[in-house]
């Protein structure tokens, strides 16, 4: 199969993460394998322009002293190539070399020059498709002899750090540039853009990488002129270079398209998200899930939350005991249920006025503190916990993922300490983080496990509401919305040493609405329905990235030739010629 029957089918795999890179990749790696254009029996073969660049390579090299030269590639090749290629060291192709470095005050003095060449370092380099950043501010007055010149088509790579190997430019003048930096003036006959082509492929990379050092990693420059490439003949490399700028070009069509379909359904998204808002009832809802919307679903998740908790998910019913007067049965039996429990309810809570109401509700609700609806808010243990399955389990803030309480990673505590009885959990109570990163502070969960089997650590806060008056799980689902995040946790945060803190007295003073008790079950039963469907949703938007990753993945081997148990396998062999070893693992 040909690269082009490869973009014509480019829709069946559009959704596989990464699709264009990969096609990118594809695209390098076929190019240097020799497999993107024709082979000419008639070109000089490689071997004959490789001899005449070690002759000429000295006189290139004007004043400069010659690099030395290097050992025959032999079992360092690491894949295929064609007659008429041959095998090569990379300091074979060209003046390669560093910049050099410049401390602050060197910086300082640089940025005052007005005019001389441009001085580029790691930062202003991008990733291949970039073009390099000249107008950095930054400046060499010309024949500084502090500095090492590189002239324009030079292909420079970063060297060390975290970018070492993928940040890589050509000059389109003559520049000085960072010490982190190798510059490759190229020598006659060289294509300069198809050594830029091989540093980008994803196999030369694997040798780069392999060859790096050092904690922060970097490559020596003995090392990185040892490495081998595969070299075609010059008029091949021309070929190759002039195609692969042109399937490049086509891969920015195809993220343009992307892109675009992106935009246009975002914009289905929103219009469908606001042509629900404008008309709340539940028959609108399959708005939300119309397949042309492709609404993510995290966003539908939010959007679900949303509308529960402004009474737009389920119809209000007039037969409802209202929540002012449900509140007024909490005001009058909370106490006895707090000391037949054992337990204290929290104390001090301030009181409530209309601009402390988060948003409108309908009018049959009430807004309250938790701290007004709470048998108990308190913290958990700081026990030190360890792996005995035998033990009590411990839920701690990794547990809570995505307003659910997972039973994965426990820790235990011995059954004997003296937190518990008192901190054994109960069926429903709702745990929240107080201590984490800033973006996840104040998630949230509720435990449905049975009574006094688990309890849970010092990071958590747990919020006890009486059953028998509330329906717990519908607060659980409020202090996952949208809205208490932003109004009730991120005013309120305090960030210290890294990690954001939220007491239990803010948690306490925090606002909730209450619907009537029977519209608090209706809510919980709708919210589980839909989020069951978005569950789905996502299951089968997996399966289609899962899908479409496949037949990228099986494309990619008809085209090079390599596969491996159905996976790709860029380091095999695909095609006939001189074959060396696979790449160091």
């Amino acid at each position: 199969m040909k690269l082009e029957t490869f973009f014509e089918k480019f829709d069946q795999f559009a959704d596989a993460p990464d699709a264009v890179a990969k096609i990118r990749e594809l695209i390098l790696e076929s190019a240097i394998r020799g497999n993107l254009v024709p082979h000419n029996a008639s070109d000089e073969p490689a071997s004959a322009l490789l001899r005449r660049i070690e002759t000429l390579s000295s006189v290139q090299a004007g004043k400069v002293r010659k690099q030395a030269a290097f050992p025959p590639v032999g079992d360092d090749a690491y894949l295929q190539i064609p007659p008429g290629w041959e095998w090569t060291r990379l300091g074979n192709t060209g003046r390669i070399f560093n910049g050099d470095s410049v401390s602050e005050i060197g910086k300082a003095e640089l940025a005052k020059v007005e005019d001389g060449l441009p001085f580029i370092a790691t930062k202003d380099v991008g990733y291949g498709r970039d073009t390099l950043v000249y107008d950095n501010g930054l400046k060499v007055p010309l024949g500084d002899p502090r500095f090492k010149v590189a002239r324009a088509k030079a292909v420079l790579i970063c060297a060390e750090g975290g970018s070492a190997g993928r940040k890589i430019g050509i000059t389109d003048r003559d520049i000085c540039f960072g010490n982190k930096l190798y510059a490759n003036e190229v020598w006659e006959g060289i294509h300069h853009r198809y050594i830029f082509y091989i540093y980008q492929a994803p196999t030369f990379f694997r040798e780069f990488a392999a060859r790096m050092t050092g904690i922060i990693g970097g490559i020596a420059r003995s090392e990185f002129l040892s490495l081998p490439i595969p070299f075609p003949p010059e008029q091949e490399q021309k070929r190759i270079v002039a195609k692969v700028d042109e399937l490049m070009a086509l891969c920015d069509r195809l993220e343009a398209q992307q892109q675009e379909r992106e935009t246009r359904h975002a914009a289905l998204a929103r219009a469908s998200l606001a042509r629900f808002a404008d008309a709340p009832t539940p028959a609108n809802l399959p708005f939300l899930f119309h397949p042309s919307y492709a609404i993510p679903p995290a966003d539908l998740r939010k959007s679900i939350l949303t509308l529960a908790v402004q009474g737009k998910l389920v119809p209000q019913d007039p037969n409802d005991e209202p929540a002012e007067e449900l509140i007024a049965r909490l005001e009058r039996d909370l106490p006895r249920l707090a000391k037949q429990q054992g337990v204290r309810s929290p104390k001090n809570v301030p009181p409530l006025a209309a601009e402390n109401y988060p948003h409108d509700i309908p009018e049959s609700w009430q807004w309250s503190r938790i701290g007004n609806l709470a048998l108990v808010i308190d913290y958990g243990t700081s026990q030190k916990s360890h792996s005995d399955s035998s033990k009590v389990p411990v839920y701690r803030m990794g547990n809570i993922v995505g307003g659910r309480l997972l039973d994965e990673n426990l820790k235990y505590v011995d059954a004997g300490i003296d937190d518990l009885p008192g901190l054994y959990l109960k069926t429903d109570d709702i745990l929240f983080n107080r201590t984490n990163s800033y973006e996840l502070v104040g998630k949230t969960g509720i435990f449905k496990g049975r009574d006094d089997t688990a309890t849970f650590a010092s990071y958590l806060i747990r919020i006890r509401l009486p059953s028998t008056l509330l329906f717990p799980t519908f607060y659980s689902v409020a202090m996952n919305a949208q809205y208490f995040r932003q109004t009730q946790i991120e005013p309120e945060v305090v960030q210290q040493c890294g990690q954001a803190n939220f007491n239990g007295t803010k948690l306490s003073s925090t606002v909730v609405p209450v619907p009537p008790l029977a519209e608090q079950r209706r809510i919980v039963a709708k919210v589980e329905q839909l989020m069951a469907l978005v569950d789905e949703l996502e299951t089968q938007l997996a399966a289609s990235r899962a899908t479409a990753a496949n037949l990228l993945s099986a494309l990619v081997a008809e085209l090079t030739g390599t596969s491996n148990n159905g996976k790709v396998s860029l380091s095999s062999a695909s095609v006939t010629g001189r074959r060396g070893r696979p790449p160091k693992s």
